[in-house]
């Protein structure tokens, strides 16, 4: 993918142009699913993926990564949008864009996981699970409880 504009925003894959330390500060400080997570645990995760970087200015402003086997399917995952940013319609554009460009691949299935953003990933086509029976998990995060929501 090449950068994509929109506006006064950029949108990128290029690992080089990911703000690592922004981004662990959103995801260990801002974020329910990674709460804690260290600045090395975050920069393993992204060396293993496909960052996307959402930047205006120069400024990192958004961030997703996908984990994909290249060929079938494809997880997207800490997803963030910058608090100034929100509401501007830029994590359905962030989506909408791993989306094109990882099926652009052959990927076929995508999936990814939210505790409240259900409604900004309909937009992009996705639905409940469908046969959520059927998988199964271990889960040792210390903060499964906060991602499903649980006391």
């Amino acid at each position: 993918m090449t950068d994509l504009e929109r506006g006064d925003y950029v949108l990128s894959d290029d690992p080089a142009r990911v703000d690592l330390d922004r981004v662990h500060r959103w995801l260990s400080e801002e974020s329910y699913w990674a709460t804690g997570r260290s600045h090395d645990l975050v920069s393993r995760s992204i060396d293993g993926s496909i960052p996307y970087t959402v930047l205006a200015g120069g400024e990192q402003v958004a961030f997703a990564r996908v984990v994909t086997d290249g060929a079938t399917f494809a997880w997207i995952c800490d997803v963030f949008v910058d608090t100034a940013h929100r509401g501007r319609g830029l994590g359905t554009w962030l989506i909408d864009s791993i989306v094109e460009a990882q099926s652009a691949r052959g990927i076929q299935r995508f999936l990814l996981a939210t505790r409240d953003a259900h409604d900004v990933y309909r937009r992009s086509g996705f639905e409940q699970l469908a046969g959520a029976h059927r998988f199964m998990e271990i889960d040792r995060r210390p903060t499964r409880s906060a991602i499903l929501g649980i006391a």
